[in-house]
């Protein structure tokens, strides 16, 4: 039998929309094995039409909850972004992100316990899977966010400056999605396969050229890497004139972190093929 994880529980807690005590059921009375956990309670009527992966929810929208001086960013995922743009889905998200800024709540799993009389219930209603992904705590000195619709989030930390300032950042950061703040950040395996993909795309170029030559031009490559993928050292999509870290300076203040969520990322989408979908279609009809 195998082990009943809880990343397990989850997975098929997504792939089905039912509660994770009876996902927990599901996967124990099948031995741990996920697909005949699903087809088990297809057959119990549990869940009535899902496709084995169709219910995985990809799509959904990014909320933030603050006060200046801390901010909860979450993220809550639909399977169709028909539904994100519903009134019953965004009372949904908006009662989870006030409930996990009231409470302070620095981890997703409490807010998942709290809110699953309200996502079966939506659930329910609409047909189709919804589930809380994930959620991030931000406090600090200054605390800025920007929402850039309903898809991509950003909180920033400041110590000094103010709001505006932190928003300022927030909005650069929705734009550019830096993967560090500062270069010193940026780890040496990091370096090495950014000069390994240069090596290897200018080898025309570099050959014959002396050691030192080729040394100076993979230098100058990694410090444009550095700028491009540090924070501080990005030109401001407000005012390419000036980096972000000069920016920020200039008003008296430091980055302290930031966090950057998008709608999906990091979860498979099921790759959706009309023509084979409409033939099983017709050969079911046939049958």
């Amino acid at each position: 039998m195998a082990e009943i994880t809880a990343a397990l529980v989850k997975e098929l807690r997504e792939r089905t929309g039912e509660g994770m005590m009876d996902c927990k059921k599901a996967l124990t009375k099948a031995g741990g094995d996920i697909e005949k956990a699903i087809d088990d309670m297809r057959a119990s009527g549990a869940i009535k039409a899902a496709k084995k992966a169709g219910n995985i929810a990809a799509e959904g929208a990014i909320a933030i909850k603050g006060d200046g001086k801390a901010a909860v960013i979450l993220e809550v995922n639909s399977q169709t972004d028909f539904l994100a743009l519903q009134d019953d889905f965004k009372a949904f998200v908006a009662a989870s992100v006030e409930k996990a800024f009231a409470d302070k709540l620095t981890d997703a799993a409490p807010l998942i316990a709290a809110q699953e009389p309200a996502r079966e219930a939506l659930v329910a209603k609409v047909g189709e899977n919804v589930n809380i992904r994930r959620l991030a705590r931000i406090e600090g000195d200054v605390v800025g966010a920007y929402l850039h619709g309903n898809k991509i989030g950003v909180v920033v930390a400041l110590k000094g400056g103010n709001e505006e300032l932190a928003k300022d950042v927030a909005m650069h950061v929705a734009a550019t999605n830096p993967e560090f703040l500062l270069p010193s950040q940026v780890s040496a395996e990091a370096i090495e396969r950014e000069k390994g993909v240069f090596l290897t795309l200018n080898e025309d170029k570099i050959k014959g050229k002396p050691a030192e030559i080729v040394e100076k031009m993979v230098g100058g490559r990694i410090s444009k890497f550095l700028a491009e993928a540090s924070l501080v050292e990005q030109a401001f999509v407000k005012n390419p004139e000036v980096t972000v870290g000069a920016l920020v300076k200039k008003e008296g203040a430091e980055i302290v972190s930031f966090t950057y969520f998008k709608v999906g990322d990091g979860i498979e989408k099921p790759v959706d093929n009309f023509a084979e979908e409409v033939a099983a279609q017709v050969a079911a009809s046939k049958q």
